[in-house]
């Protein structure tokens, strides 16, 4: 279980790289999230990655209202998951039109 950041931070992801990593090289590993999560996106943000759950107490339990922080997270972990799921597509180095018009310039597009 890595975890995103120091226990109780709610820093999120601070190495996001080396969790893309782990989940690469573990390709058959159930891996957990466990500590620094401290927002819903963060939560997404590792399921996006390809992790299979979080594990997490001090955001639910020191926020204002602890049960629609819980729904906030049950969410983010939801989109994460269904997102790496979808197979994003692969981020590019440089800007690429995904129109049928490259080239085109937009007054000349019908």
């Amino acid at each position: 279980m890595p975890w995103a950041a120091p226990i109780g931070t709610g820093r999120g992801p601070l190495n996001p790289y080396a969790l893309e990593t782990m989940r690469r090289r573990l390709p058959d590993a159930v891996l957990v999230v466990d500590a620094g999560l401290g927002r819903p996106s963060h939560a997404a943000q590792v399921m996006e990655l390809g992790f299979d759950a979080v594990l997490l107490n001090t955001a639910v339990a020191q926020a204002g209202d602890p049960v629609r922080m819980a729904r906030a997270f049950a969410d983010g972990v939801a989109a994460g998951r269904a997102a790496y799921e979808s197979t994003p597509m692969p981020e590019r180095a440089a800007a690429q039109a995904s129109t049928p018009t490259v080239g085109v310039p937009f007054w000349h597009a019908p």
